[in-house]
């Protein structure tokens, strides 16, 4: 399939594991509203193969503590967990439902590090290695609500965050930041203006 063509690494498993999400979610969407419904049709291109672009340019290492902001049906954070079993993933929303809809998909899916937490970022004091984002609020409202769940002392942390269209607040305000585009990575059109921007520690 292409998935694993274009994510050689993934296992047997691992790719079960993205063929009964794929179900799980479409099930799920018919009763929560997780995906839009003109792209629950596109799931594995717009939103799993989107969500494991992140595994192109970043290798996460043992034990590692990821937060997903703003969650949503489990992007990115789902995906990654799947590819990076010995990694820890934090998944946050502020609606109890589809933090509901997530636990109940890793325990179908026997995910095992994956924490799920109901409320507002600016809420939780839990440090992290990487902050994840993906389409929740701009970039000046996002960099300072969660800077201070950074593990500012750890080598290589920072904000990792998927975008599309202009840079310009990012450009401006962080010297060090580091872009990746994604139009290169895929075929389909909707990776055109898609990138994953880079904010290490000492940026924020």
């Amino acid at each position: 399939m292409e998935l694993k063509k274009k994510f050689p690494l993934l296992s047997k498993t691992q790719i079960d594991k993205f063929l009964l999400f794929e179900k799980l979610i479409k099930n799920w969407n018919k009763k929560v509203n997780l995906i839009s419904r003109k792209d629950i049709e596109f799931l594995f291109e717009r939103h799993i193969s989107y969500s494991l672009s992140i595994t192109f340019f970043f290798k996460f290492k043992t034990a590692t503590k990821i937060l997903d902001v703003g969650t949503g049906g489990g992007f990115p954070g789902i995906p990654l967990a799947i590819f990076f079993p010995n990694v820890e993933f934090t998944l946050i929303d502020r609606t109890k439902k589809k933090i509901k809809v997530i636990d109940s998909i890793k325990e179908d899916l026997k995910i095992k590090n994956i924490k799920t937490i109901v409320g507002d970022v600016k809420n939780i004091k839990c440090k992290f290695d990487f902050i994840l984002g993906r389409a929740v609020t701009k970039m000046e409202k996002f960099v300072p609500l969660v800077k201070k769940n950074i593990l500012l002392q750890k080598d290589g942390s920072g904000i990792i965050y998927l975008k599309g269209g202009k840079l310009d607040y990012e450009e401006e305000r962080f010297p060090n930041l580091k872009v990746f585009s994604l139009k290169n990575m895929f075929e389909s059109n909707f990776f055109e203006t898609k990138k994953i921007i880079y904010i290490p520690k000492n940026d924020i």
